[in-house]
């Protein structure tokens, strides 16, 4: 382990080296990013999840920069070419980029016009230019022209030469990082339409004739003009000004004002055109984009926790309905467990109508399966659907809701969905993917690919590895937070415990299909392949409720079992009343039990367990209901204010859904009647939140909304609101608004 990537990573996280220490062992030693924020707080300072990935990602950018430093060191030593000083500036190098630039005199080309030149004897031609001496540089060139090496003349000659110095330039690492910095700082991003796509790319018209400052880009906006690009409907270059650019690799060229300088000059022109603008513009591309995408992917994950940690109704009896009009409405009933019991299709809305007759197969399978809640997809058909069933005169006491079926088709359809269910078709399969989700979210959406839950921004432009990458992040985290039923668990699910994975997934859950539920944690050593490490990074985030051993149930690390009886047998008490009786765990002083091993934070962790044990973190369900007589466009009215839940939130404002099978925008502007930045500090995904209809465009299928108090009042009456106001009207043209509203309205009917 580097001392000098632990005080860097200790620096730049502020964090102390013996944390950064601690957790990069703990890291290297397979500890996953959950069970060391949960259970090795004493060894890392109490450092969260957040704080121990940020260290997981540094270390591990160091070591792959150690490892490319290595490989360019020895291409250089094979070259010969490896002096003291070049392998202490390489070893001092702490930044990809200028190691590269470092290389890049040695690295191994393809032949080029200045290789070319050198052939030809040119080089030391282009080294009397360069000293930029009184000499007459025609006069210099008349004794390399040669027929036998191809140099035709004088001209010829100087061309030659002026080629070997611009590839000098080009290589300087320093004159690489002063342009660097300048496309960086005062890179303009241009995007204009191509030729004859004027028509077809009218949903990127807004951007037709378009520059900005890349330093300034919002991230959504960058994303739409390369996606234009992409389309071949723009044409898009990110450069700083020619004439800016040429002058400061004069400044740091010249050094004289005669004919040999103004030859080195002509270089100089000729390396910014020819080589260091491409490698820089590609350069910007690949920073600016690793920036938006970082933007997008850190919105796509802050709404997918929010979606994954949405309150769980919990185990009831659940009846779901796939809401239709020609092909029906799918109707499942499934137990507190969430198994298929049964299913029928009914046609309650036109063309067929059929009411009464599926009025009495709900009330028959609401007795028959004694249905708790209702679970209708907020899909096509929805309100129908629900005024339907909310007219029936069921027994009050049972919730009828609607339930956000994102992602619902590509489960049906998918390998996992063919796995539980072989013998039914997508449609029985989407209603109880409906009904599971009503029940448990968590346990649900981790069956789908995360990015076909529709709560991204782009998430289709971004990069796909980093993409999954943090997802992944988002859900395992969720997951261990929340904890793991062992018995219930779907494999999918339990891939996604610390310690676990596809593979001892799959062996827990056919261990447990053969030998019956699992009694304690300790037997999950029994299933194969299981070892006493991944048993010791999982079974704190698993359950077992019914268990032999109470503690079982709760998050205390079986590690912390004996611990426990020690408290218990302190005070004269069993576990069990320990865990139940307030006045038993008043008589405990945590303090007393602190050890080498064991520090106060684990212990205070113990005492929040055994008072709520396996506690869910997240909110009490709530039943949410869209305003009656409101369910198409047409029935909105600018001023109107209803109700409505929060399906997706971006950069520029926040997409909600008022039960008229089109969401509307709130933007940015009209989210409070304070001054808002960021969208995602003001609401939540899943929020219930009362709007106002600000504008309704049928045409369009536009609905904009406000959460303002007076949307309509006075304009914002003090300045930093008026100049954001304006610069959130710029991130959202009118014209782009359209695509974004189908980009990310987040619904993915079949």
């Amino acid at each position: 382990m580097s001392q000098q990537h632990i005080s860097k990573i200790a620096s730049e996280l502020n964090l102390s080296p013996s944390k950064v220490t601690a957790t990069i062992a703990l890291l290297d030693e397979g500890a996953t990013v959950p069970f060391i924020s949960r259970y090795r707080k004493e060894m890392t300072g109490s450092m969260d999840e957040v704080q121990v990935a940020d260290v997981k990602d540094m270390i591990q950018r160091l070591r792959d920069l150690d490892k490319r430093r290595e490989a360019i060191l020895k291409s250089i030593d094979e070259q010969g070419k490896l002096t003291p000083e070049l392998k202490k500036k390489i070893e001092a190098t702490e930044t990809l980029a200028v190691l590269e630039d470092i290389y890049l005199p040695y690295k191994p080309k393809r032949k080029t016009k200045a290789s070319i030149a050198k052939e030809k004897g040119l080089e030391p031609l282009a080294e009397v230019l360069f000293k930029q001496g009184l000499d007459d540089p025609e006069t210099l060139a008349e004794k390399y022209v040669s027929e036998e090496k191809e140099v035709a003349d004088v001209d010829a000659a100087l061309q030659g030469a002026r080629d070997i110095i611009a590839e000098w330039v080009n290589e300087n690492s320093e004159v690489r990082a002063a342009m660097r910095k300048l496309f960086l700082q005062e890179g303009v991003v241009k995007s204009t339409v191509m030729k004859g796509k004027e028509e077809e790319g009218q949903k990127y018209k807004d951007y037709f004739e378009w520059d900005e400052p890349l330093k300034g880009i919002p991230s959504h906006r960058l994303l739409a003009m390369r996606r234009g690009e992409k389309e071949m409907i723009l044409s898009l270059d990110i450069c700083p000004e020619e004439g800016r650019a040429i002058q400061l690799l004069e400044d740091k060229v010249l050094t004289g004002q005669n004919a040999c300088a103004e030859q080195v000059k002509l270089a100089v022109s000729d390396c910014y055109k020819r080589l260091l603008k491409p490698s820089m513009e590609t350069e910007s591309r690949v920073e600016s984009k690793k920036k938006a995408d970082e933007e997008a992917i850190a919105v796509f994950s802050d709404n997918l926790r929010q979606l994954l940690l949405a309150p769980a109704l919990g185990q009831k009896n659940v009846m779901a309905i796939d809401p239709g009009f020609r092909t029906g409405c799918k109707v499942v009933c499934l137990d507190r467990q969430g198994k298929l019991l049964e299913f029928e299709a009914i046609y309650p809305n036109a063309p067929q109508n059929r009411r009464l007759e599926s009025g009495a197969v709900v009330k028959l399978f609401v007795e028959k399966h004694n249905i708790e809640a209702i679970a209708i997809g907020n899909g096509t058909a929805s309100r129908e659907t629900e005024s339907f069933v909310r007219g029936l005169g069921l027994p009050s006491n049972i919730i009828i809701a609607m339930v956000n079926e994102s992602g619902a088709s590509i489960y049906s359809a998918s390998q996992v969905a063919r796995e539980e269910f072989p013998d039914q078709d997508v449609t029985v399969r989407g209603a109880v993917s409906i009904g599971r989700r009503m029940m448990d979210p968590l346990a649900e959406l981790v069956k789908i690919d995360a990015k076909s839950i529709g709560v991204g921004q782009y998430q289709h432009d971004v990069d796909q590895n980093s993409l999954k990458g943090s997802l992944d992040d988002v859900v395992g985290s969720c997951v261990n937070g929340v904890g793991v039923e062992l018995n219930t668990a779907s494999k999918q699910l339990l891939t996604y415990v610390s310690g676990l994975g596809p593979q001892l997934a799959d062996n827990i859950v056919k261990h447990r299909e053969a030998n019956g539920p699992f009694q304690s944690r300790k037997d999950l050593l029994e299933v194969p392949r299981m070892g006493a490490k991944a048993f010791e990074q999982a079974a704190g985030f698993l359950r077992i409720r019914n268990g032999k051993n109470i503690l079982d149930r709760s998050a205390v690390h079986p590690e912390r079992y004996k611990l426990v009886e020690k408290m218990a047998k302190d005070i004269n008490a069993s576990v069990e009343s320990l865990m139940s009786d307030a006045e038993m765990r008043a008589k405990i002083n945590p303090k007393n039990y602190v050890s080498e091993e064991v520090g106060l934070p684990t212990l205070e962790d113990i005492m929040k367990e055994l008072d709520k044990p396996g506690r869910d973190p997240r909110d009490k369900y709530e039943v949410f209901s869209f305003q009656e007589g409101v369910n198409e466009m047409s029935d909105l009215k600018v001023g109107m204010k209803l109700p409505g839940i929060v399906t997706n939130i971006t950069k520029f404002g926040a997409f909600v859904d008022v039960g008229v099978h089109q969401d509307g925008l709130v933007h940015v502007s009209q989210l409070s009647d304070n001054f808002v930045s960021d969208p995602s500090t003001v609401v939540k995904l899943q929020q219930q939140v009362m709007v106002t209809v600000t504008e309704v465009n049928i045409a369009q299928k536009r609905i904009s909304l406000s959460l303002k108090s007076d949307p309509f009042g006075k304009a914002p009456a003090n300045r930093n609101e008026r100049k954001q106001n304006k610069k959130a009207d710029q991130n959202v043209p009118d014209g782009d608004l359209q695509s974004k509203l189908a980009m990310l309205k987040g619904k993915f009917n079949s």
